[in-house]
């Protein structure tokens, strides 16, 4: 990934590209085309369409004063009144997940993207979490076009929703055609998958390019929900792609493959990806791309309209975490106990991590848990889960061998006597620990649903995101098989709410998962 350049501050290029068989990349640096580029005279200021992405947005207002739809609705505006069409299009990924979207459903998403003037979206894998009757629901909604290639409902074999194959629209003097190509592998919410059938990526483009250049396109955008190996095989078995308008990671990448650009926008639109586009007259056909990642700060001032529908729907949310949503029979100790000991919280989270993934076994670092009190045995609000577990921390789930999940268990009690957020809440499994061992040797007569542990053997593990990526010390996990991960997983406070709402009344305690020797 050597050509990827991952945007931390304002990132800007000029790519020229010609047909397949040639073309070129020149790269401008940032303060001379800063000084150029909005010159009336300048390429881009004569382009003749404005492509303005977004992808993986997942709440409406600004995160730490980065983001928020309503800015980027008022960046839209200004790029319009330059005198070229605009068109703003979202990778995927925004009807799911957050604690909003756990309320909503994804209906704050659809009405502020409405307000801010969203043209075109496709599916990403979050799209799916609450299944096709609520997606088409979000659907009808919306005021944008859904542009699907590559998935159908499997009860009736046609268009999901109001969602169609492809688009081709005059705009700017351009003739622009779109696909829209999501992710098919295992990102896709389990519960879900059997009411959508999925097309392999490639095999829908080829079957849909050829009817956008019968309807005379004149320049391709792919607008995908691919990781990035995806798109880059895309771009090299499909040149006659002008751009790939993509999302899934969640971090800005922007790359010439081939003839082929493909930008990312990173997440939450914290930046936006401005793509001028223009068409060189002449047999050649040469499109002209002109690239600019742009910061979505507080310098960018709210688009009123925009901002009244989110705000509005953050005010219900604001009541909504009020709302009962079951009961605890026992007290909920998120002290400083939850460090050096099981905990009735800790399995509770444990067994929800590990439910949520359909994992062998559940491990959840113990100071992901917060509140620094006991909650009282009684009603659980959504305003309690988010106290308990505030981080916006996902559930993944990884397969390691025993002997891997044995060496994350002794680093997880490694630090006792003393409490330590590493120290593990464990679900599926239960184990004695000498404080008074070797720290690679004090956890000992392990059993995973009742079976003595195999070192050799392959177990599946549900976690949060954060120890999935070596947090809090947990270096044995990174590099190891990764089958549900970060940008697949949802908020471990929704896995938290399904799992006590399904049941209506949790009874958690301590049950000997955990026995520490004197």
């Amino acid at each position: 990934m050597t050509r990827v350049i991952k945007h931390l501050v304002l990132a800007l290029a000029l790519i020229t590209l010609g047909p397949p068989e040639g073309g070129h990349y020149l790269g401008i640096g940032a303060r001379s085309l800063r000084a150029q580029q909005d010159d009336p005279g300048s390429p881009r200021r004569q382009a003749q369409l404005t492509l303005l992405q977004i992808n993986d947005v997942y709440s409406t207002v600004p995160i730490n004063d980065a983001g928020g739809l309503a800015r980027v609705a008022t960046v839209k505006q200004r790029l319009s009144a330059e005198k070229h069409p605009v068109l703003m299009l979202l990778a995927g990924d925004f009807l799911s997940p957050s604690v909003a979207s756990s309320v909503f459903k994804g209906e704050q998403m659809v009405a502020t993207l409405n307000a801010a003037g969203l043209d075109y979206a496709t599916f990403g894998n979050h799209e799916f979490d609450f299944g096709i009757d609520v997606l088409k629901q979000r659907m009808a909604e919306s005021t944008f076009t859904w542009v699907v290639s590559n998935v159908v409902d499997a009860k009736t074999g046609g268009a999901i929703g109001k969602a169609k194959p492809y688009v081709v629209r005059d705009i700017g003097g351009l003739k622009v055609g779109i696909i829209g190509l999501c992710i098919t592998t295992a990102a896709i919410a389990p519960a879900w998958q059997g009411q959508f059938k999925f097309v392999d990526p490639v095999a829908a483009a080829v079957r849909y390019l050829p009817a956008l250049r019968r309807e005379g396109a004149t320049v391709i955008v792919a607008l995908t929900h691919l990781d990035f190996a995806a798109d880059r095989s895309l771009a090299q078995k499909l040149p006659q792609i002008d751009i790939i308008v993509g999302g899934h990671e969640h971090f800005p990448i922007t790359e010439a493959e081939g003839r082929v650009l493909i930008s990312k926008a990173g997440s939450d639109a914290k930046f936006a990806a401005r793509i001028d586009v223009s068409r060189r007259p002449g047999p050649a056909n040469t499109i002209e791309r002109f690239f600019e990642l742009i910061p979505i700060t507080s310098a960018i001032p709210d688009d009123p309209k925009t901002a009244s529908v989110a705000a509005s729907y953050e005010t219900r949310l604001g009541r909504e975490l009020d709302v009962v949503i079951g009961n605890s029979t026992a007290d909920l100790d998120a002290t400083n106990e939850r460090l050096i000991h099981e905990t009735a919280l800790g399995n509770l989270i444990a067994d929800a991590l590990r439910e949520d993934t359909k994992a062998d076994v559940g491990l959840s670092n113990a100071g992901g848990a917060r509140g620094s009190r006991v909650y009282p045995a009684g009603p659980v609000t959504r305003r309690t889960l988010l106290s308990i577990h505030p981080f916006g921390n996902i559930a993944c789930k990884i397969a390691v061998s025993g002997r891997v999940l044995l060496q994350a268990l002794n680093h997880g009690v490694s630090g006792l006597p003393i409490g330590n957020g590493r120290f593990p809440q464990v679900s599926g499994i239960t184990m004695t620990v000498d404080p008074k061992a070797p720290e690679a040797m004090r956890v000992s007569k392990v059993r995973v649903n009742g079976a003595p542990l195999d070192l050799e053997k392959t177990y599946t593990v549900a976690l949060p995101d954060f120890v999935m990526g070596g947090g809090d010390g947990y270096a044995m996990f990174p590099g190891q098989k990764v089958l549900v991960d970060a940008q697949s997983g949802e908020l471990i406070v929704t896995a938290l709410e399904k799992f006590i709402a399904a049941r209506g009344t949790v009874s958690p305690k301590i049950e000997g998962r955990i026995t520490i020797t004197p």
